[in-house]
């Protein structure tokens, strides 16, 4: 992939049509993606007296907001307030150990054979003091191939719509965001892959979110959110952002703009308002039926729920 300042790497190789049309979306245009920073600053203004404001209303509490939490809020409050009944699985964690392989590949030396990076990944995950880690340590055989199995599977689809990243544009993988640092709200993610960095005020950055599956709506919220916690962060925004379907092999690619960035904002405060209402101030939970019906594990005894999933499948 070429560098932030379009120059094709050192040692070229030749990359097929699906790598040359990820290149051809991502690349950046000869004119320069420059936001106007009186926009940018009364953006963080508009943001720091929103937070202020809803600081009174929280008292001990501190809220942190990530992209799941503020679709969730945002959709089916009951859904969302329901105790997380959430267990791993083969087919779960694969994407948790295709993530660490990819980012293992990015500065990997020489040509790395995909299994070779999940077994990597998997053991350097076992070894971390999480769920996940805990997890992984207790799979039988049969398991640890099907996980490392999900995982093969994954990463080869990302080399296969992805020339090799050059080291001149910053690729990043699995990079952790968050603003501010402390406080009694706190906007974070993990962005799946980073690419460019900003030059002075100029937007180079381009945010990738690896997905496999269905397209969504809230996949492009989702990054919209890490566009506007970007921007609140270094006052300089990306300037794409693209979900890429790893299975079709397809991107679906959004130029940021002021509009999009405001668009953010009123969907982020009001989610941190409905938090408010839910959590500390005691507000019954509105039932809103969605697609999130079909693995909601309230659904058996949800009408509303079991009615809209009857509608979807008519």
């Amino acid at each position: 992939m070429t560098d932030e300042q379009g120059h094709a790497p050192a040692t070229a190789i030749e990359l097929t049509p699906l790598q040359n049309k990820t290149l051809a979306l991502l690349r950046r245009s000869p004119d320069p993606v420059v936001f106007d920073q009186g926009f940018v600053a009364e953006l963080r203004r508009d943001v720091d007296e929103a937070f202020e404001q809803f600081h009174e209303r929280l008292g001990d509490v501190t809220l942190f907001l990530s992209k799941h939490k503020v679709t969730s809020v945002l959709g089916c409050e009951v859904q969302h307030v329901h105790p997380d009944e959430f267990s791993w699985s083969p087919a779960v964690a694969g994407g948790q150990v295709a993530h660490r392989a990819i980012q293992l590949s990015v500065n990997w030396r020489g040509d790395p054979v995909p299994a070779d990076l999940v077994d990597e990944a998997i053991v350097r995950l076992s070894d971390d003091d999480t769920s996940l880690g805990d997890w992984i340590e207790q799979l039988d055989e049969a398991d640890r191939a099907d996980l490392a199995g999900f995982a093969v599977d994954k990463v080869i689809k990302f080399s296969e719509c992805f020339p090799p990243l050059d080291r001149r544009a910053a690729p990043t993988t699995e990079s952790s965001v968050r603003w501010p640092n402390e406080g009694p709200i706190v906007l974070s993610g993990k962005v799946d892959l980073a690419i460019g960095r900003p030059a002075g005020a100029e937007s180079r950055k381009v945010i990738i979110d690896l997905k496999t599956g269905w397209v969504s709506p809230k996949h492009r919220e989702d990054l919209r959110f890490y566009a506007l916690v970007e921007t609140l962060r270094t006052g300089v925004p990306p300037r794409k952002l693209a979900s890429f379907y790893l299975d079709a092999g397809e991107p679906v690619v959004e130029d940021v703009n002021e509009r999009l960035l405001l668009t953010a904002v009123r969907r982020t405060l009001d989610a941190v308002n409905a938090e408010i209402e839910l959590q500390v101030e005691g507000r019954e939970p509105v039932k809103r039926p969605g697609v999130s019906c079909r693995w909601c594990p309230l659904a058996h005894d949800c009408d509303e729920g079991r009615g809209y999933l009857d509608d979807r499948d008519d």
